[in-house]
């Protein structure tokens, strides 16, 4: 990767790391917050804390759809801005009606697609993986730091400060968009990056892709739903306030973060992928099913916590990796869209649900209903088929190659190692699944030109 393409992905890794900081700062102060509010109930509390899932799942492919025709940047400027509204709304709202509108212009501020398009449109086929797998890893990170600066700037600031540090957020990543992230000297069609809306019916009748969907809505309802009990549930068993609550949620993850970094190792290193997948949607359904049964023993909710966590960050960290490895290969994109937006829905589906069974059954029954989500998913992991351990990647053909096209798909088929692959003549691409470990994709292009 050259210099301009790491100033790329890294400059559109921050604008969307100062983004999710905030949004995931919220989650664990936001239940206790919100119940002071005028007209608050739990069910309220909960559509406000889960409800941006619905406006950035629903407006996710038309951002993205909406950036091919008037350019990527002003996409994410207008998307930040947006956010940036949103934010002021929630820090000056007195009433849950008010958090519910500023959480709704939060998600609103759709621009996840687009800053993904835009890396594409940046980087080179060669280096696109690369360039993605750190605005993945800059996602994951987040998260993890939010949830424990989340609680300690409450502590200093108060929820509505963290609001502001939105707002602020936005701001920034508007500087970073228009100051820092190269501009694409042309704006192109990225099959492994984009939604293609012609492709999105093949991709929703695919039932292996249908299953890691799932399981990603599954995942993230469960934890927008446990968020909206578990702080409560940490003052009454530990005395420790939700701004306190940093000094729990440090040595949880990185217990959790410990057990997440060999189970990764163990499924694709050594190709247990199922194994691993059985093992952490098992464990997300014990610590639920702990929590049901004994949440006042301090010990049973700090295990359960951990366990949750543990089992959470392995899925967060295989979902898209198998989303890769099913998905066809010129579909990439298409799925991984789908993909992205099951999983804000999942969000909205946790605060609402969530809140609502808080309000009617109390803490259990939100554990119930975690519960009974994993143990679901559990069976549709049980039952789904082997993982490929394929990846996808792209190579560049020329013009002449390009009118030949399913002659080269063909001659590229019996390679051995390549699995699928298919030509796209206008882009002048060919998109291929191989087997990293017994295809070589220096000798795939070798191959090419010399044919």
């Amino acid at each position: 990767m050259n210099k301009y393409e790491f100033r790329a992905a890294a400059s559109l890794a921050a604008v969307c790391s100062v983004r999710l900081l905030g949004l995931f700062m919220i989650y664990p102060v936001f239940s206790a917050y919100a119940r002071d509010l005028s007209g608050a109930t739990e069910y309220k509390i909960g559509l406000a804390l889960g409800i941006y899932g619905l406006s950035q799942g629903l407006l996710q492919i038309p951002f993205g759809v909406l950036s091919d025709k008037i350019g990527r940047k002003i996409m994410i400027v207008l998307g930040l801005v947006i956010f940036g509204f949103g934010s002021v709304v929630a820090a000056l709202s007195n009433s849950i009606e008010g958090m519910i509108i500023g959480r709704v212009l939060q998600g609103s501020g759709a621009v996840g697609s687009v800053i993904l398009a835009l890396v594409a449109d940046l980087t080179s086929e060669e280096n696109r993986t690369k360039a993605m797998a750190i605005v993945g890893i800059t996602i994951g990170s987040s998260f993890m730091i939010a949830l424990v600066a989340g609680p300690f700037i409450a502590s200093i600031a108060g929820v509505p400060g963290i609001f502001w540090l939105m707002a602020g957020f936005a701001l920034l990543g508007i500087g970073i968009t228009l100051s820092i992230v190269p501009s694409p000297r042309r704006l192109s069609l990225h099959r492994d990056a984009e939604t293609v809306p012609a492709m999105l019916g093949s991709v929703l009748k695919n039932k292996e892709l249908l299953r890691l969907d799932f399981g990603v809505f599954a995942l993230h309802a469960m934890l927008t739903a446990s968020f909206l009990v578990v702080p409560q549930l940490l003052h009454e068993t530990l005395n420790v306030t939700s701004h306190r609550q940093w000094l729990v949620y440090l040595p949880v993850l990185l217990v959790s973060i410990a057990v997440m970094v060999p189970a990764i190792i163990a499924a694709e290193k050594y190709r247990r992928m199922k194994v691993v997948l059985v093992g952490a949607v098992g464990a997300l359904a014990v610590s639920q099913i702990m929590l049901v049964l004994s949440s006042r023993d301090v010990y049973v909710v700090l295990a359960a916590i951990t366990i949750f966590f543990a089992g959470f960050n392995i899925m967060e960290a295989s979902l898209p990796s198998l989303i890769t490895k099913t998905a066809p290969p010129d579909a990439k994109g298409t799925a991984a869209g789908v993909y992205s937006s099951s999983q804000f829905l999942g969000i909205f589906a946790g605060g609402a649900a969530g809140g609502w069974v808080h309000q009617n059954a109390g803490n259990a029954g939100v554990f119930v209903l975690s519960a009974g989500l994993a143990l679901l998913w559990l069976a549709t992991v049980v039952t789904m088929a082997r993982p490929s351990y394929l990846t996808t990647c792209l190579i560049r053909i020329s013009d002449a190659q390009a009118a030949k096209a399913e002659s080269v798909a063909d001659k590229l088929r019996q390679v051995p190692g390549v699995a699928d692959t298919i030509v796209i003549a206008e882009e002048k691409l060919a998109y291929l699944k191989i087997d990293s470990k017994s295809c070589d994709v220096r000798k795939i292009k070798a191959f090419i030109d010399a044919g």
